[in-house]
């Protein structure tokens, strides 16, 4: 039977010595007993369009696409006569054609050769063609194998594009015939040469050694770069000398790039590379360059919570911290300040070379307004100012447009306690205020109003001393004393204790408000602004008086003929005087009068004691 296919070509097939195909394809098929399920020899004898016709000695010829002689890494150039390999799947179809494969014929036999391998331990190169659920398919030169996601690279691999469609080695994990399953492992084959790399690289690798690399990954904190079978970690903080946000910025995956050894472990084989170190420390001379108190230009590259970086020149940043971007403005966030790109005029407050650090003051390139107002008001000038917050420690009163003064609650008021005195305070009220002191550096500014006034108790103890006697009304009796109005104002305080050298008249409420009492001034306290005073004090000493004057008790006279005889020589030296000094006698005579009057009284109560 001849196939119409065969005629329609005939006239393009070439001569062909049939007896010697016979005897080849009697040879190939000797031994079976059937074509089915087995691998022959087969001769073309036409193409047309993008099928290939094979004639395999059977009552037809097969038709075979002609994309089943190529195949992924495989190119294949088809010529009527070539003889060619393929699979007989059935020896006629419904057409009444034989059902031929060549794809399946290839399998065949690489299978074998495979399995060959697999026994072996021999790698096999294969193609990455498409991805599917887990891993990627490979072709073995016809036959389609595994490769599960995580055999294909030592290190997770985010893009798998640049590894597909090009010839590369594999080793074989597992066979299955049966199955038709076949798993590969792209990883096994990287560590086996990166091992052997590894210990040649290893064992001539130092430090300081400049080597060439490959951008291999790329993570945040930096990129893998291998060394031709090493991987070797290049920090993000060994990229460059400047700031960079992510090293993806200036590495790509796949770039050749010259890098520096900077440290290598040989115990567990860890290397990290630079690539900064290449190139000449831009911080090498800064101190001479940026000396402290010098103003540079500068721009700002970032803002953070604390400050702002500026760069004062490519690869040297300097930081403004927070505090030193305003006289005024505190607890602000910089970024209300200054914004990046922002070009900026800054001081050099420190240089820090050993850990690179550049302190800057943005603030020190601007007029002091401490300073201006210390020198606009000096210390004594007197203002007006509204209080802008009331706190417990006193008063917070608007100076100027920026500045707060403070005013302690101890400067309010010279007669009223701090804390009642704040209370006739309110906020926003307008008053006046005094300047006591001026700290520019700390950015302090002392102002008080009771200083507005002249204090009265200051001036009053400009007549009063220790030891003096002193005439005062009480004001208020307590438990535990009495308080005495004296002159100008000023109050006295005598202790219970203190009422009466006798100890049963030391009782405060033998004494009334409105009567006036002599006694002496014991001390001088200037912190509760009162006079401390003593009556007891006061009798010892007029008793010591009259004793050293007139005679002891001890010599046998009683205290009465004693103030007796000082009464009667006070009265024979007035009669004693000539009339014509008798006007200022009589004033004097009363003088000496009230004090021996004084004498007898504290004399008669002395008596009065010792009979009970």
């Amino acid at each position: 039977m001849t196939n119409t296919s065969t005629s329609s070509l005939s006239t393009q097939t070439p001569d062909f010595p049939k007896e010697d195909f016979a005897t080849l394809l009697d040879h190939s098929l000797s031994g079976k007993k059937s074509f089915e399920g087995s691998v022959v020899k087969g001769l073309i004898v036409g193409i047309h369009n993008d099928i290939a016709i094979i004639d395999v000695g059977l009552k037809s010829e097969g038709r075979v696409p002609l994309k089943e002689f190529t195949g992924h890494g495989r190119t294949a150039e088809l010529r009527v006569g070539d003889t060619v390999d393929v699979y007989v799947e059935r020896m006629e179809d419904k057409n009444g054609e034989a059902l031929l494969s060549v794809e399946k014929a290839r399998r065949e036999a690489v299978w074998g050769e495979l399995d060959k391998s697999y026994q072996d331990g021999i790698l096999v190169n294969g193609v990455i063609f498409g991805k599917v659920k887990g891993g990627f398919a490979v072709d073995l030169d016809g036959a389609v194998a595994f490769l599960p996601g995580s055999q294909v690279d030592i290190r997770p691999i985010r893009d798998i594009t640049p590894l597909m469609n090009i010839v590369q080695p594999f080793k074989l994990l597992k066979m299955d015939k049966a199955r038709s399953n076949i798993v590969v492992s792209r990883r096994s084959v990287l560590e086996e040469t990166r091992a052997e790399a590894r210990t040649e690289l290893v064992s001539n690798l130092s430090e300081g050694q400049i080597l060439t690399g490959t951008v291999k990954n790329i993570t945040d904190y930096g990129a893998f770069i291998d060394l031709g079978g090493v991987d070797a970690l290049l920090h993000v903080t060994d990229i460059a000398w400047g700031r960079i946000n992510h090293p993806s910025d200036v590495l790509k995956i796949g770039e050749s790039i010259e890098v520096q050894v900077i440290r290598f472990n040989r115990e567990n084989q860890r290397i990290s590379v630079g690539r900064k170190q290449l190139e000449q420390d831009p911080w090498k001379g800064v101190e001479e360059r940026y000396q402290v108190g010098s103003r540079r230009r500068g721009t700002v590259t970032n803002v953070t919570d604390y400050g702002a970086f500026v760069e004062l020149e490519p690869a040297v940043e300097g930081l403004i911290y927070v505090t030193e971007m305003s006289w005024t403005k505190k607890n602000i966030h910089p970024g209300k300040i200054l914004s990046t790109s922002q070009e900026v005029e800054v001081q050099v407050l420190d240089v820090d070379i050993n850990k690179r650090r550049i302190s800057l003051g943005l603030k020190q390139c601007q007029n002091n307004p401490w300073q201006n107002f210390k020198d606009n008001h000096p210390v004594g000038s007197i203002l007006e100012g509204e209080i802008k917050n009331i706190t417990e420690f006193g008063l917070f009163v608007g100076v100027s447009d920026d500045l707060d003064g403070m005013v302690h609650l101890t400067d309010l008021s010279w007669s009223q306690p701090g804390e009642e005195a704040l209370s006739d305070y309110k906020k926003g009220q307008v008053i006046k205020v005094k300047v006591l002191d001026i700290d520019a550096e700390k950015e302090r500014i002392s102002l008080g109003v009771k200083q507005l006034e002249t204090d009265t108790f200051t001036s009053g103890l400009s007549n009063i001393k220790k030891g003096d006697v002193l005439t005062g009304t009480i004001c208020a009796v307590m438990d535990k004393g009495i308080e005495v109005e004296l002159e100008g104002g000023i109050i006295g305080v005598i202790r219970k204790a203190d009422l009466s050298r006798d100890r049963d008249w030391q009782r405060p409420d033998r004494f009334a408000v409105g009567e006036k009492v002599d006694a002496k001034v014991a001390s001088i306290d200037r912190v509760s602004r009162k006079v401390i005073l003593s009556i007891k004090a006061r009798e010892i000493d007029e008793e010591k008086e009259v004793l050293s004057e007139f005679g002891s008790s001890d010599s046998g006279a009683s205290l009465g003929d004693i103030l007796g005889a000082a009464i009667n020589k006070a009265k024979a030296k007035a009669k004693a005087k000539p009339n014509k000094e008798s006007e200022k006698a009589e004033p004097a005579a009363e003088k000496e009068k009230a004090p021996a009057a004084k004498k007898e009284k504290a004399a008669a109560k002395k008596a009065s004691s010792e009979e009970k």
